[in-house]
């Protein structure tokens, strides 16, 4: 059988109403349904290969893969094997445009891309609910990152029933900015934790209407409305991070220099809102209009930024890494 390279490429995301804690660890299946929206120019680009003379490689960023993120990547790898009885070795080789493990969606990405390319090399004509299946089992958010623009995943209970789909593509356009804050953190060592805040149910009994709410601002294209959303979300996801059994406060004093300025924005009339996924880095979002002045803001924070839009689906390319 000859063998066949291809590549992927898939935007991370940012979490609007967010996720957090695994029912099935195994499966990535989360306690409740989210909804995301993907981030660009960011993005993963992941080539993959199926050919005897390669040994089950994982290179990423130019560096092999630790164990951890090896058995992640294996996992995907099988599952697609599985589905097409491909037992030939392989060489994965993946690249980022932007930072990992700081709270950038850098492993939504990852394996968005990763499903993409198998998708290509495999032959597996998976649709989009099927691919977004596959990357979840490396990272819940790949689920979304495979849907692209602002998408819902059904959390499910099963690994059938879990899977995201796309509510708007990036025909609603939407400023972000990103105010990189680089704090390494590994997002499973929190996912097992979540449940032992005293503020988990409280969370989930918020969680029906704030998910029904975020629909429909984005149904009507509404930034303000999803903005103020994905910051309430943001306070009350952090409030069970910080009071779970490990205490994990995971932002830092620029963090909350950029909360505090975003603010004093909008006690200014300048209109913008402040998202922070499970890290450090806080998104800040607004209407496209108004991107130059809240960058501008953040630049006077001395923060390095990244200016975003709304980036698509996760999608085969040609321009292979190896």
């Amino acid at each position: 059988m000859p063998s066949k390279k291809a590549s992927g490429e898939a935007h991370p995301i940012q979490g609007l109403i967010k996720y957090h804690g695994l029912v099935d660890a195994e499966l990535r299946i989360p306690y409740h349904d989210s909804i995301s929206v993907c981030t660009a120019p960011t993005r993963t680009r992941t080539t993959i290969e199926f050919a005897p003379r390669h040994r089950d490689e994982i290179v990423i960023n130019g560096t092999k893969a630790d164990a951890r993120t090896r058995e992640r990547v294996e996992k995907v790898v099988r599952r697609a094997r599985e589905l097409c009885r491909e037992r030939r070795p392989y060489k994965m080789v993946s690249e980022n445009n932007f930072p990992s493990n700081i709270g950038l969606g850098a492993s939504a990405s990852g394996f968005a891309a990763l499903a993409a390319a198998l998708n290509g090399a495999l032959d597996l004509s998976l649709s989009t609910k099927d691919l977004s299946r596959l990357a979840r089992r490396g990272a819940g958010s790949a689920a979304r990152a495979v849907a692209g623009g602002f998408s819902y995943w059904v959390a499910g209970s099963s690994d059938e029933t879990s899977y995201a789909y796309p509510l708007a593509g990036e025909e609603f356009k939407m400023g972000i900015v990103s105010a990189i804050v680089p704090a390494f953190k590994l997002t499973d060592d929190m996912h097992a934790d979540v449940i032992t805040s005293p503020f988990f149910h409280s969370r989930m009994a918020y969680l029906h209407r704030a998910l029904a709410e975020m629909q429909a601002a984005i149904a009507a294209r509404d930034i303000p409305k999803v903005g103020d959303l994905a910051e309430r979300d943001t306070l009350v996801l952090h409030g069970i991070t910080m009071t779970g059994r490990a205490e994990r406060i995971l932002w830092r004093p620029e963090t909350l220099k950029v909360i505090l300025e975003v603010q004093k924005m909008r006690e200014e009339g300048l209109r913008a809102w402040f998202s922070i996924d499970t890290g450090a880095t806080p998104y800040v979002n607004c209407a496209p209009r108004d991107l130059p002045r809240v960058e501008r803001r953040l630049k006077d924070l001395g923060l390095q930024t990244l200016r975003m839009s709304v980036g698509g689906p996760a999608r085969s390319v040609t321009a292979h890494l190896f």
